[in-house]
């Protein structure tokens, strides 16, 4: 079993749907110190509810507009498929945060194709079908269960047939997708405190390690993972200095265009 660190990195951004929870009052502020250091192995990020509250607060984001066009295709290449396959993933979560059931639907067939693209479609069919009921019946708390749980299996499986590097790129091409959108939402409604969610240098030095330990030495030479490894290294002085204090608007919009520069990379196949 994968061992979860719930995290405040927004590689799942839209969970932020828990928020949706009016009984729960909106703290002042997110207290960074009550999450614990990324000093485990494995790192799956569920984002706590408080986090989202705390964006909910902010200003009740479009996450339609967050949603796009489409998710891209898979190109055959295995590297690429996962990494699409966590930005897919993340597509969801903001799918159900919108409420958009046909979207929803369509992601999670998607993320079955992908699956079995990589030979882990067994590992998802049944959560893909409850996806699709559960998004007709409009139950989203139970939607992004299964989003939740999709990533968790499809790691799980990865990791049995040997391809922990591929597993590694899931969670990574999460990560990217969901940094770009919560910058997309902060930058589009500043505020320090929505921008102090990017405080989370911990958790970006936690995937660079990744990457750089990734086992198959022809697959860190893709060059889209070459291009997702120099992506994390250039966030990395943005995000330092953003542990002192929340970054500005200005440095927020750099690292939306650098992620969305490499989700744009991931979802064409283009290193």
């Amino acid at each position: 079993m994968i061992p979860r660190l719930l995290l405040f990195a927004p590689a799942l951004v839209a969970a932020s749907a828990l928020a949706a929870d009016t009984t729960v009052t909106p703290p002042e502020a997110v207290d960074l110190s009550k999450f614990p250091a990324a000093s485990v192995e494995e790192v799956v990020v569920p984002v706590p509810s408080e986090i989202f509250i705390v964006l909910d607060k902010l200003g009740s984001p479009n996450w339609k507009n967050e949603l796009p066009e489409n998710e891209g295709q898979s190109t055959g290449n295995r590297a690429q498929v996962a990494l699409l396959l966590g930005a897919v993933i993340a597509d969801g979560f903001i799918a159900v945060q919108a409420q958009d059931s046909e979207r929803v639907k369509d992601i999670g067939q998607h993320v079955l194709t992908l699956a079995d693209a990589i030979n882990v479609r067994k590992a998802v069919l049944a959560r893909s079908k409850s996806i699709t009921e559960k998004a007709d019946a409009k139950k989203w708390p139970e939607v992004r269960r299964e989003f939740d749980g999709a990533l968790q299996d499809v790691r799980g499986a990865m990791e049995e047939l040997g391809d922990r590097d591929l597993a590694q790129l899931v969670s990574v091409g999460g990560w990217v997708r969901g940094t770009q959108a919560l910058t997309s939402v902060v930058s589009k409604n500043y505020s320090a405190d929505g921008a102090e969610l990017l405080n989370q240098p911990h958790i970006l030095d936690h995937f660079i390690r990744q990457m750089d330990d990734l086992e198959n030495p022809r697959l860190k030479k893709e060059p889209l993972v070459a291009r997702v490894r120099k992506l994390l290294a250039s966030l990395r002085p943005l995000i330092a200095r953003a542990s002192a204090a929340a970054p500005n608007q200005d440095t927020v919009k750099k690292i939306n265009r650098l992620t969305g520069d490499t989700v744009s990379a991931i979802t064409t196949g283009e290193g």
